[in-house]
């Protein structure tokens, strides 16, 4: 087991002005409690209060503090990307910067890691949110992920988590896939657990999130299932959906052209006659989508990859301020 000698903590920061030096002050104390260098890694996105400011003034004082600072808001998947893009530790441990998520929490998801686990996630059992607009949604997509990506959590929504570098260097991230990384590291045959953390009521600011991300969730486990099972072999699933639906449509077509050219019937007019034709289009449609996904897989893969957001600045990397184009 490799042992683990350096610790990075990533956080991405949305108008939390209220929240960043308290957060700071405690997850520091934690840290340095630890027999390991550490890292404390932000990743303002896009902030309009004074969020930034307090940052870069943290980060001037103390050099273990590292700052990314987005040109705009591009939303939490993208700059927890960043953050394991900049990270350097063995082990990178995720965060929220609202003051929900217990830095204390970090000593048992390190102890889990050293147990041989990959990624640690953090189960916030005694929840300190609304039932109606935050946590019977969240039970209702923790079950529904569950089920499809066969991964099961209990709470795949707390940021809380600790991965190894190994693992959150492979990650590929776009759109809202920061709940589903367990789900997406299972593609890479990584070895995952759940522990109980301490969860804390918001004192400070307001949440980002309401119940109207419901839909997008319901729509990325479809995602998540299609990367896992299906993203090097587009057309087993396109394929063998356009198949049965050829069959289908052709065996009625074949029906009717029986039932014309031998029995005189007249077929016109069935509504029999255009489900067969509708399944029989629908098949050869998806036999074509399932080719021209083929196509597009090899050429993402043999394209240079790009990543979905940009930065403005970066702040102690090396030990100096830079600009995005002196930034790895």
């Amino acid at each position: 087991m490799k042992e683990i000698k350096t610790v990075s903590v990533v956080i991405p920061v949305y108008n939390e002005e209220e929240n960043i030096k308290p957060l700071y002050e405690e997850l520091r104390e934690v840290l340095k409690s630890l027999p390991y260098e550490y890292e404390i890694i932000f990743v303002d996105d896009g902030s309009t209060d004074r969020s930034y400011e307090i940052l870069k003034q943290m980060a001037l004082e103390d050099k273990k503090v590292k700052v990314i600072r987005f040109r705009k808001n591009y939303g939490q998947t993208a700059a927890m990307y960043a953050g394991f893009r900049y990270a350097q530790g063995d082990v990178i441990i995720t965060m929220d910067g609202d003051l929900q998520n217990d830095p204390h929490d970090i000593p048992k998801l390190l102890e889990k890691i050293k147990e041989g686990y990959d990624i640690v996630s953090g189960w916030r059992k005694n929840r300190k949110d609304s039932f109606i607009t935050r946590i019977l949604p969240s039970k209702i997509a923790n079950w529904l992920i569950s089920k499809v990506t066969g991964v099961h959590l209990h709470d795949y929504g707390c940021t809380l988590k600790a991965y190894r570098k190994e693992i959150a260097k492979n990650f590929r991230l776009y759109g809202d896939m920061h709940r589903f990384l367990p789900a997406v590291a299972k593609s890479f045959g990584a070895k995952i657990t759940e522990i109980v953390v301490n969860h804390r009521p918001r004192i400070h600011g307001k949440s980002k999130y309401g119940i109207g991300r419901t839909v997008r969730v319901i729509l990325d486990i479809f995602l998540v299932k299609f990367l896992n099972d299906y993203l090097n072999k587009p057309m087993y699933i396109f394929g063998s959906t356009g198949l049965f639906l050829l069959a289908v449509g052709f065996l009625i077509l074949l029906y009717l052209t029986v039932e014309k050219l031998f029995f005189g019937e007249s077929i016109g007019g069935r509504p029999l006659l255009i489900l067969g034709v509708l399944l029989f289009l629908s098949g050869l449609q998806l036999l074509s989508t399932g080719i021209i996904a083929e196509v597009v897989i090899r050429t993402y893969y043999e394209s240079k990859r790009d990543v979905p957001y940009r930065v403005e600045e970066i702040i102690n990397f090396n030990g100096e301020i830079k600009s995005p184009q002196q930034a790895p």
